[in-house]
């Protein structure tokens, strides 16, 4: 056994902490099973998040006797038939592909079963007793079981071995009864066909299977896709770092650095950990962090934050936090939090599930019994009707009610450039009242372009662009990309960080940066700009903007319009913000916001019960994202944004924020329409079946018929009609 001693760490409170990853998890509520057990242990605190499957515990002070507390912690969580280890990124990956592979492996096999067993039940189902029965009817019998019966023990083993490890350690779960019936009615059909019986259910049991494991293929998808945001953080995490150690250069694991290490970072490098610059002086690119599209210039003293990185000079700075305490650590953990408390609405499911599962066992052996007793039939006649029961009532049309109608509007939301990559997304979207934006990226382009170029005479603006390609500064890159014709002139360029560049060209000094360093009698800096001075001669201002998305000021019309509230958060100064917010006609906007208070004020919102659809594109939006209602994110974003949204849309334009409000409401109503003739099914079909009206096979049509119906109405999202141009506000649908 694994001894998780090892991997538990003393954290600044002197408590230890483990970070755990936890498998066998089905359902919301199997996570709640492990942090109730967990907390009942004496000074034990534990969190889990379902999607990401990652358990962090931490009990009282560190020692060799509380150490071996981890090893115990763990055991007890195996107790309750689960498995665990220590959090591995790389044995995570590889652990979520081989899961990913087996539900496949059972799938394609349930689907080639379904293909070849219907070939002969529609030669059953259609044909008259005169012309097939007796040997006919027997051999097609064995030639269906021939293909079912193997189909059925591999491709169940997903639903088989959840239920027998839930029923090991005294738990059910929505696989138990699933089991229950394929295996009933596989062995029943068995029994039929070896004492030359006229009804066998190979079809319902292999079809049955087929559907459910598109359904758990695609809650794995949906796992997987919430785990790529926290995970996308931690990769950053991974990798190595130089340390200088007593003169000394080495390179050190990211996750062994500590507190008091002297980190060497060079330009271009991304920094490591939360340190302390302590030698040099260079610019930072925050906007990881803090969503600025300009650069931060740090020297002695300034703090440095894990994931930034260092642009134009070296630096040496004091590790001031380990990698599992620095702030992209407390993003993860904000994220997690956020999720957990969505987790809340996902729990009330679960809960049904759970009272469904001992319900249709009770009701499937008090029909058996019944008829046993009450009605004196045959054993066989009250199992058969016991197992039309257990077939009946599998929820296939309400789990279809959801998804189909979701999978047919992310395909019209598709064609306007907005992609969709969680179904609660469209779920959320559609009770939205409250639009929050962030500014860099979102309703900006996010890149800064030069708008006074001509400013400069010919001579000067090939010198400037020639300057600026040797810089990594975003006012650089906007320079450099300008086209000026003629070859590009060689310079040599010196990068004084915090200031600007120089260089000589000729016999003069050029110089390009900061007016106080250009020497400009009164004036300040602006932000968005820099100076240009040839020799001695006249300093001329070059300007920039980080321009508006073309549909910005319409799409936040036409939200107001609808009545939902805008709001816009926003890490950058307070001066540029008020300028967006005026210019786009949004009241409430806020400023100087580190990730934690973009948190806050999602919360206090939601706290007012409003329903909050977020839109941002960088890091310090990531647990915004995550602890909003529904989140958005431009396809620009940062892969991790991107995976911590529920929505991505691609192109210029901001209205497919309206777009896709629109079609969410029209899918939920859809939604809503399912659910009624779901249960509308159900409330006439188990009645039937436990009357003994209905038999096995007419049970596998009747649930078949309900998903059907359910997939039909669905297909009423598609519709023929006139789409409106891609991110193009638009009315309600």
């Amino acid at each position: 056994m694994t001894d998780f001693a090892c991997y538990a760490t003393q954290g600044d409170d002197g408590r230890a902490s483990l970070f755990l990853q936890v498998e066998g998890m089905r359902c919301a509520a199997c996570a709640w099973k492990i942090e109730s057990a967990l907390n009942a242990e004496p000074g034990v605190e534990a969190r889990i998040t379902y999607s990401t499957q990652r358990l962090k515990i931490v009990w009282d002070h560190m020692g060799e006797a509380t150490k071996a507390r981890a090893n115990e912690l763990a055991e007890l969580i195996e107790r309750l038939g689960f498995s665990v280890a220590p959090f591995d990124l790389t044995t995570k990956a590889a652990g979520q592909q081989e899961e990913t592979q087996f539900i496949l492996r059972c799938l394609a096999v349930a689907g080639f079963a379904t293909t070849y067993v219907m070939l002969f039940s529609d030669a059953l189902w259609f044909s008259s007793e005169a012309a097939l029965s007796g040997a006919t009817r027997d051999l097609m019998h064995w030639a269906m079981a021939l293909g079912a019966l193997p189909a059925m023990l591999y491709a169940g083993r997903p639903f088989y071995i959840s239920a027998l490890t839930a029923l090991q350690h005294g738990r059910a779960n929505m696989d138990v009864p699933i089991a229950i019936a394929v295996l009933l009615a596989g062995g029943m059909s068995l029994y039929e066909t070896i004492s030359h019986g006229r009804y066998v259910y190979y079809d319902a049991s292999v079809m049955l299977l087929f559907f459910l494991l598109i359904g758990r293929f695609l809650d794995l998808k949906a796992r997987g896709k919430a785990r790529e945001a926290a995970d996308g953080l931690l990769a950053m995490l991974d990798g190595t770092a130089t340390v200088v150690d007593g003169g000394q250069i080495r390179s050190v694991r990211i996750a062994e650095l500590t507190p008091g290490m002297i980190l060497r970072i060079t330009a271009g490098e991304k920094i490591a950990a939360d340190s302390t610059v302590i030698g040099g002086a260079s610019d930072i690119d925050t906007s990881l962090i803090t969503g600025e599209t300009l650069p931060r210039t740090v020297q002695y003293g300034h703090r440095l934050y894990a994931g930034t990185i260092n642009l134009s000079a070296p630096i040496d700075a004091r590790v001031d936090a380990a990698s599992g305490d620095s702030l992209l650590s407390e993003v993860v953990r904000l994220m997690e939090t956020a999720e957990q408390g969505q987790a809340r609405y996902v729990r009330i499911a679960d809960r049904v599930a759970a009272i469904y599962a001992p319900a249709v066992h009770v009701l499937a052996a008090l029909t058996f019994f019944g008829w046993l007793w009450i009605a004196r039939t045959p054993w066989e006649d009250g199992l058969m009707k016991a197992m039309a029961v257990l077939i009946v009532t599998c929820p296939c049309a309400l789990g279809l009610a959801v998804p189909v109608a979701q999978v047919l509007a992310s395909g019209q939301l598709f064609k306007r450039g907005i992609l969709v990559k969680s179904g609660k997304g469209l779920e959320a979207l559609a009770a939205v009242n409250t639009v929050v934006l962030d500014k860099t990226g979102t309703v900006t382009l996010g890149k800064p372009e030069w708008n006074n170029r001509h400013a400069l005479t010919r001579e000067d603006r090939r010198i400037a662009v020639a300057m600026a390609a040797s810089s990594r500064h975003p006012l650089s890159v906007a320079i450099a990309v300008t086209r000026v014709g003629g070859d590009a002139l060689k310079l040599k360029v010196e990068e004084v960080p915090g200031y600007g560049l120089r260089a000589i060209v000729g016999t003069e000094v050029v110089r390009m940066g900061k007016a106080a360093w250009i020497g400009v009698p009164g004036s300040h800096d602006h932000g968005l700009d820099l100076w240009f001075r040839r020799g001695h001669g006249v300093a001329t201002r070059l300007t920039f903007e980080d321009a508006l998305r073309p549909d910005a000021t319409a799409t936040v019309q036409a939200l107001k319009t609808k009545g939902i509230r805008v709001v816009m958060l926003s890490g950058d100064r307070d001066s540029v913000v008020r300028h967006v917010a005026a210019e786009l006609g949004i009241d409430d906007a806020r400023s100087d916001l580190n990730p934690a208070e973009k948190l806050r004020v999602i919360e206090a919102l939601q706290a007012e019960g409003r329903c909050v659809l977020m839109v941002g594109d960088g890091l310090n939006d990531a647990a915004a994202l995550s602890a909003a209602s529904v989140s958005m994110s431009p396809s620009t974003g940062l892969d991790i944004t991107q995976n911590a949204a529920d929505l991505i849309f691609r192109g210029r334009e901001l209205g497919a924020v309206v777009s896709a409000l629109d079609t969410a409401r029209r899918t939920q109503r859809i939604v809503e329409q399912n659910f009624v003739m779901a249960l509308g099914y159900n409330l006439i079909a188990v009645p039937l079946a436990v009357a003994g009206l209905v038999s096995p096979m007419i049970a596998a049509i009747a649930m078949s018929s309900s998903s059907l119906l359910v997939i039909l109405n669905a297909f009423r999202i598609v519709r023929r009609e006139q789409l409106p141009n891609r991110g193009t506000p638009v009315g309600d649908a």
